[in-house]
């Protein structure tokens, strides 16, 4: 299974995740913000995919004892998903010109990337996949589901705000209060549930928790 060194980074930068979520849901939300107030789904949602993509991708891509081709595959996605988080916050915080379709753009690249990827370690491994091969298919198979559940909502937000997304008075975030935004909210609390779990699960496997 995943090295030591690898399950004491998970913890910690799990904590670190939910600790920061906290910080930036009072700052978000305390008073007025670039980007508007965020709702707790929303939030939640931000959570997981920044822990996912951004943190546990890299992270066990660099663990020696996962397969070299399943690697590759996690730190292309990893490193990929840095360039556009840095990109992304110039474009909200500095430039003011970021929109949804940007992001729905580098998630159909990023889905393209994933499944190449996955078909190549298909072609050259040998042999059964090793329990932690699985672990790191299954891992991948939950990126691919938030990937495309992440285009429908940035499809849906761009419709919701009518492309009112640029300029320091953009909307980046669906609030809890506003009514065109209660069903990708009620949408994004029926889709934590299921992926929230499989996060889980995968950690839970990954710490030596399962039965």
């Amino acid at each position: 299974m995943l090295s030591p060194l690898t399950r004491v980074l998970i913890l910690a930068l799990l904590c670190l995740s939910a600790l920061l979520g906290f910080l930036f849901w009072r700052r978000q939300n305390a008073r007025r913000s670039l980007g508007g107030r965020i709702s707790p789904p929303k939030l939640a949602w931000l959570l997981y995919a920044i822990f996912l993509w951004f943190l546990l991708c890299p992270l066990v891509a660099l663990d020696s004892a996962v397969h070299p081709e399943l690697r590759r595959v996690l730190g292309a996605f990893g490193a990929c998903m840095w360039v556009r988080g840095l990109a992304e916050l110039y474009m909200l915080y500095v430039s003011h010109n970021w929109k949804p379709p940007y992001g729905i753009g580098h998630d159909v690249l990023s889905i393209l990337l994933l499944l190449a990827g996955l078909s190549w370690y298909q072609v050259h491994r040998t042999g059964t996949p090793s329990p932690l091969d699985s672990w790191t298919l299954s891992l991948l198979a939950l990126v691919l589901v938030s990937l495309f559940i992440e285009v429908l909502y940035a499809t849906l937000f761009f419709q919701a705000v009518q492309g009112h997304t640029t300029g320091e008075d953009g909307i980046w975030f669906a609030d809890e209060e506003q009514a065109r935004f209660r069903r990708i909210n009620r949408m994004t609390f029926a889709c934590n549930v299921p992926l929230y779990a499989g996060l889980a699960a995968l950690l839970c496997v990954a710490m030596g928790l399962h039965p």
